[in-house]
């Protein structure tokens, strides 16, 4: 017999080392507060490299992974709780560590059929000092979310000098791919027991710029059109290449996939798989869920029953 929400304690994993830190936080605090209104016994855990000790202390029963970007989001504290034989939501060593290499997930996608943009890795400082590939393009870390550190280089403009800065913190190598103009898209994925269910498709706006860290994140930084108004064909194109790109990957749990639907061209691009999407209260995901029905403390239940070791 399945035991009652009040009989397991979970243990959200939110903060953590990264830049998205932030995010991280508010993400755990919404999935905290969602659980303990589902009826779980919950504890907010800010996770550092003590984590191994924090959760042999603790002994809850689920892991809830709230965490964000390097360290969280890479296969690393995954390992962790593998270690642990822990129960933990979302996606598991091999599939987070090769969604956060930007380079090598895209071989993979493209491997599978799945179409993903041009362009490579370049060395920072070739990339600082002038165009590596013709404007317009976007400048990305290989290994890291969020749109952190994400330049976007329009005709005319010169290259980008911070990207080959002392300060830089995001690797020697960056990501530089042609910009594709039109519709910003993303679709969620519930790897569930039958297969992989995409949910539906937003249509993202930035409010001004481009779809970056602010337009993410700050309330009103962008507007979301849901379901994303687009031919059917496409809609139901962009719904089964998500689902490929879950397997693919070999994601668990929820992942988001990231798509550039150029409608001059019909050209639908995956730009990346997260195997960690926000659940802030401006996030994609809770969205997408609340429009098929399934409520904020609907999914994190879901994500909770789903959890298991090995991932």
């Amino acid at each position: 017999m399945a035991r009652r929400p009040s009989e397991i304690h979970v243990a959200v994993l939110m903060g953590g080392l990264s830049s998205e830190r932030e995010v991280s936080l508010s993400s755990g605090r919404e999935c905290a507060t969602a659980l303990e209104t589902v009826g779980y016994h919950v504890t907010r855990v800010d996770a550092g490299r003590d984590l191994a000790q924090v959760l042999s202390e603790l002994k809850p029963d689920v892991a809830f992974n709230a965490l964000h970007g390097v360290w969280g989001e890479d296969g690393c504290v995954q390992g962790v709780l593998e270690t642990l034989g822990l129960p933990y939501t979302h996606s598991g060593v091999l599939a987070s560590a090769l969604a956060m290499d930007k380079d090598k997930s895209k071989a993979v996608l493209k491997a599978a059929g799945v179409p993903v943009p041009g362009g490579g890795l370049f060395d920072r400082h070739a990339v600082a000092a002038g165009h590596v590939i013709a404007p317009p393009y976007v400048i990305k870390p290989n290994a890291e979310g969020s749109s952190v550190g994400v330049y976007l280089v329009r005709e005319g403009e010169g290259p980008v000098a911070a990207v080959g800065a002392a300060d830089w913190t995001h690797g020697e190598q960056v990501m530089v791919e042609p910009f594709i103009a039109g519709h910003e898209l993303c679709v969620t994925v519930l790897g569930e027991k039958s297969g992989p269910r995409a949910l539906t498709i937003t249509d993202i706006t930035p409010t001004k710029g481009f779809y970056d860290y602010e337009a993410k994140y700050a309330p009103g930084g962008s507007r979301h059109v849901l379901p994303a108004v687009l031919p059917p064909a496409v809609f139901e194109r962009a719904l089964r290449l998500a689902e490929a790109a879950h397997v693919a990957m070999g994601c668990r749990g929820v992942s988001r996939s990231d798509f550039r639907y150029d409608d001059v061209k019909d050209d639908l691009v995956l730009l990346e798989v997260n195997t960690q999407p926000g659940m802030t209260p401006t996030s994609l995901v809770p969205e997408q869920a609340a429009f098929v029905g399934m409520d904020y403390p609907a999914l994190v239940r879901w994500m909770v029953e789903d959890a298991s070791c090995p991932r």
